[in-house]
C-alpha cells in the first residue's frame, strides 16, 4: 500500500467527519448559527456595482425568539438599506416580510439587531382572504389565502434608486422598503438552496 496515499485518504475522511459533527452541533437546539450574504447575482451583469459588498448573520436563539445580529461590509458609505425575511433569495422572492432598516457608516460598513422568529418556525400563513389597510400607493385592498409558507432567507435592498444609480447600479424600483420605492437588491442568501435556507439551520 501506498503510506502516503493511505495518510492522504484518513485525513480526508477526518476532515469530512469533523464537517458533519460541526453541522450537526449547529443545527442542535438553542445552538448559536452563523452564515454570511452574498451579492445579489442579479448585479453580475454590472461589475462595478458594489463588488465587495457582503454581510455576516449570527442568529442566538432565545427560547421564545430568536436574536439576528447582521453586519454588512462594502456598500455605499452613509446610505440607508432595507432588509428582509424571504421566501426564496432571488427573484421573485416570494412571500416576504419587512425588518428593518440597516445604515452604513462612513466607511460602508453597518450593524443591525433584530428580535422575532428567525427559525426552522419561521412562516407566513393566511387561512383566508381579509381586507387590508391602503396606507401606501401599490398596497393590495385584500390578501391572497395561502397555507403556511416557510420563509428561510435573507435579502438587503437599497432603500432608494437614486442611492443605486450614484453606486453605480441599475435604477430598478422595487416594493422593499416602507413606501415601496426601494431600489434592487444588493444582497441576499443565494449561497444556500431555495428550499433550505438557512434560517431552517436554527433550531428554538
Amino acid at each position: 500500500m501506498n503510506t502516503t496515499r493511505h495518510l492522504k485518504a484518513t485525513f480526508a475522511a477526518a476532515l469530512l467527519a469533523l464537517a458533519g459533527s460541526m453541522s450537526a452541533h449547529a443545527a442542535t437546539p438553542g445552538s448559536v448559527v452563523k452564515f454570511g450574504m452574498v451579492r445579489s447575482a442579479a448585479l453580475n451583469a454590472v461589475p462595478a456595482c458594489v463588488p465587495n459588498a457582503k454581510a455576516t448573520v449570527k442568529i442566538t436563539p432565545g427560547g421564545i425568539t430568536e436574536t439576528m445580529n447582521v453586519s454588512v461590509s462594502g456598500l455605499p458609505a452613509n446610505t440607508d438599506f432595507d432588509f428582509f425575511v424571504i421566501q426564496v433569495p432571488a427573484a421573485p422572492f416570494g412571500l416576504s416580510w419587512y425588518q428593518g432598516d440597516i445604515e452604513t457608516d462612513a466607511w460602508g460598513n453597518g450593524t443591525a439587531k433584530f428580535v422575532g422568529r428567525f427559525s426552522q418556525e419561521t412562516f407566513i400563513v393566511a387561512p383566508g382572504v381579509a381586507s387590508a389597510p391602503l396606507t401606501e400607493p401599490g398596497d393590495a385592498s385584500s390578501n391572497p389565502a395561502t397555507g403556511p409558507i416557510q420563509t428561510y432567507h435573507l435579502g438587503l435592498w437599497f432603500n432608494s434608486p437614486a442611492d443605486a444609480v450614484a453606486a453605480g447600479c441599475p435604477g430598478t424600483v422595487t416594493p422593499f422598503n416602507g413606501e415601496h420605492d426601494a431600489g434592487i437588491q444588493v444582497l441576499n442568501t443565494s449561497n444556500f438552496p431555495d428550499l433550505q435556507g438557512p434560517l431552517l439551520k436554527v433550531k428554538p
